[in-house]
């Protein structure tokens, strides 16, 4: 299985941020799963990408030109995918994943998120989309959607698609449960 990682290019305030993103490495790689991120060797995307390794699996990135020009694609991984743009980066990232992970993260993490997850809504795909909710990182993002639902903007059956869980065996778990809902049309 291989598992997309969306996660920030800065590591945070929090050394819990960290030591859960090399835990979360070590995890997948005793479960068999290899990484797909977005390929730099900066913030938390480093070191998931360093765990993973560390820890002997495979990890494929995906970076634009214009941030491998700046010299932050990771040189120590199993594969690193050069891309012309962000869009590139994001649809090839979704083409080889079987499952998406959020990990803490800034804006960026947050817009490839919400695109699988819009994808997934419109039955352009049934992979799970979900969040490790280090130390509740992610809280008031979910009461934000639970108020897009109470505003009759979301279905409740769309913000049911997203696990969220701050334990790493019940992420995965729920990753090999997934059942997606019917198709919107």
């Amino acid at each position: 299985m291989k598992i997309a990682v969306f996660c920030g290019s800065s590591s945070g305030n929090n050394i819990e941020y960290t030591n859960a993103t090399k835990e979360l490495g070590k995890f997948f790689v005793e479960n068999n799963i290899e990484v797909v991120y977005g390929g730099g060797n900066v913030g938390l995307m480093g070191v998931i990408a360093d765990s993973v390794m560390e820890n002997g699996e495979k990890v494929y990135g995906v970076i634009p030109e214009k941030l491998q020009e700046k010299e932050l694609a990771h040189k120590g991984i199993t594969e690193l995918h050069i891309v012309s743009n962000m869009h590139e980066r994001k649809a090839m990232m979704a083409d080889m994943a079987d499952a998406f992970v959020v990990l803490p993260g800034g804006a960026g993490t947050l817009e490839e998120i919400f695109e699988v997850w819009t994808w997934a809504q419109l039955g352009f795909h049934n992979k799970p989309c979900a969040f490790l909710n280090v130390n509740g990182f992610y809280d008031k993002l979910f009461e934000m959607i639970e108020g897009m639902c109470d505003a009759k903007f979301l279905k409740q059956e769309y913000l049911d698609m997203l696990i969220q869980t701050d334990k790493q065996e019940e992420l995965l778990k729920a990753i090999k449960e997934y059942v997606p809902p019917k198709d919107k049309w």
